[in-house]
């Protein structure tokens, strides 16, 4: 947990550099400068997190060599090799193409390959003599090596078993089964290190975006809106981002630890866009023991409650569909034109904080006993 926490971090380097460089290269859309940028940032997006996933892989690989006195050239050699021998699902010719679909699942697989890598080390240390630590380091290292490869020329791709095991959500529809299992797979999938919505968007954005569709076709023709499940349901259950994190930074504000207040302010003007990247490494939010409950929970509360007000029709059903990177009170307002969503909404912040506020709590006097000890260390 310790590599990963100093890890993370270091390897945002990777995204804020990829972002602006595939920002740029990003073919030329059509429409209003607003309607670009999004298309834009759509295309810029996932490349840049596999970016972000390969500087991971080796970051990770040297800070776990460091926390366990384990063979750093063996694990740095070994843990990259198999995370490129690991192709991510939808790879398609060309290093943009590569980075995009490396983008969805990069981070999982680097810090799965990492880890694994690390534990096969640590374990042939704990056996072998000291004097044949350099023999039983270079055979783990063919080991991790050729199994990556018999996976590879097997056309065994284990991040493809992440989007099999998510297919089945495409069945469950309109309904709200659908709405609490997209949104309890796409937190768990962070806390894992998983790009949840990147993952989630193939299998699920083509059905619930025509769902959408149909709702704005309705309501073009003065007709009832026929779904209450679409893509903009999710603004009212994601405040911040993914986990709801908005009233988690206003609740970080105000920490007595001084590495919280920090990371707090830094990420406060994003998370109003609903860009919450920043946070979930920079804190971080993913494999956080503290957070990684209310993480979940409070979008799963979130969504129970949106999908009750809807059905009940104290809100209207979202008609538009809008970008997430809209802030959170004017896009519900604008997907529903109803004044009410605000209200709902504002709700659904106020509850998301009260169920962050005892986590909180306790990560904040985490914080300061490390503090405290590091200090008294010095």
């Amino acid at each position: 947990m310790v590599a990963i926490r100093r890890a993370l971090p270091w390897s945002l380097i990777g995204l804020a550099v990829g972002l602006p460089l595939f920002f740029f290269l990003a073919p030329q859309g059509s429409g209003g400068f607003g309607i670009r940028f999004e298309q834009h940032i759509a295309f810029a997006l996932l490349p840049a997190f596999g970016v972000m996933a390969i500087g991971l892989v080796f970051l990770l690989s040297n800070e776990l060599a460091t926390q366990l006195a384990i063979s750093r050239p063996g694990i740095l050699i070994s843990a990259p090799a198999a995370f490129f021998l690991s192709p991510p699902p939808g790879v398609h010719q060309g290093a943009v193409g590569y980075l995009r679909a490396l983008g969805m699942v990069g981070l999982f697989l680097a810090i799965a390959v990492a880890l694994l890598a690390a534990a096969a080390f640590w374990a042939a240390k704990r056996v072998a003599r000291k004097s044949l630590a350099g023999i039983a380091s270079g055979l783990v290292t063919l080991l991790i090596v050729g199994v990556a490869a018999a996976l590879f020329f097997g056309h065994i791709s284990p991040a493809q078993g992440v989007l099999v095991a998510l297919h089945p959500l495409t069945s469950l529809g309109d309904t709200y089964a659908a709405l609490l299992a997209i949104t309890v797979v796409e937190t768990a999938l962070w806390i894992a290190g998983v790009h949840g919505p990147a993952t989630l968007a193939a299998i699920v954005t083509p059905v619930y975006l025509t769902l959408q569709l149909q709702n704005t076709a309705a309501f073009s023709h003065h007709a009832a809106l026929p779904h209450l499940v679409v893509v903009s349901t999710f603004l009212f259950v994601f405040p911040g981002g993914a986990g709801a994190t908005l009233p988690l930074v206003l609740l970080l504000l105000f920490s007595r630890a001084a590495r919280l207040r920090k990371v707090a302010q830094l990420t406060l003007l994003p998370s109003v866009f609903n860009l919450n990247e920043p946070l979930l490494f920079g804190l971080p939010l993913v494999f956080n023991p503290f957070l990684c409950v209310p993480f979940v929970l409070a979008p799963a509360v979130l969504a129970t409650i949106t999908y009750l007000a809807l059905h009940a029709g104290w809100v209207h059903a979202p008609i538009f569909y809008l970008p997430s990177s809209v802030p959170t009170l004017a896009s519900t307002y604008l997907a529903t034109l109803d004044w009410r969503a605000v209200v709902l909404v504002l709700a659904n912040i106020t509850i998301a904080g009260a169920i962050y506020f005892p986590f909180v709590r306790a990560y904040d006097r985490h914080e300061l006993a490390a503090a405290s000890g590091a200090q008294g260390a010095c």
